[in-house]
This record gives C-alpha cells, sequence and structure tokens, in this order.
C-alpha cells in the first residue's frame, strides 16, 4: 500500500512538473523580448543611436521565438505520444 501512495504523490509531482517546464520557458523567452525592448527605449531615452540594441533584437527575439516553437513542438509532441 505504501508503494501505490508513493507512485501516486510521484504522478502528482510529475504532472506538475510537466506543466511548469513550458510555463518556465515561455516566461524565459518573454523576459529576454521584454529587457531587448526595454534596452531600445533605454537608448532612445538617452538620445542615443539605438542601432545596436535594434540589430540585436532583429536577431535574438525570432531567434527565441523560433527555439520556443521547435521546443513546445517536441515537447507536447514526446509527451503525447509517450507509452
Amino acid at each position: 500500500m505504501n508503494r501505490e501512495v508513493r507512485s501516486e504523490e510521484d504522478r502528482r509531482i510529475t504532472s506538475r512538473l510537466f506543466i511548469l517546464l513550458p510555463i518556465t520557458f515561455c516566461a524565459f523567452v518573454g523576459g529576454l523580448i521584454v529587457w531587448v525592448a526595454h534596452l531600445i527605449r533605454v537608448s532612445i531615452r538617452m538620445r542615443d543611436v539605438p542601432n545596436a540594441s535594434i540589430g540585436i533584437s532583429l536577431v535574438a527575439i525570432p531567434v527565441f521565438l523560433l527555439m520556443l516553437g521547435v521546443f513546445n513542438y517536441l515537447y507536447w509532441g514526446l509527451l503525447r505520444n509517450r507509452r
């Protein structure tokens, strides 16, 4: 009986972690996008040339969004098709 209780608790913890992992990755990518947008706003507010911030954001934001899409596709695809 103790083993059944343990396995039920393990399943509950595992299911929470399965939900927490994609949420954490989405928050990370969202934080990067907000950070780059903040860099652009600060450079404009300081009357600086925002070329570096815009150049970084033109590369970094699509790359991280692509990584987010691939991660979610693989994560949910593997999770759905596991046996």
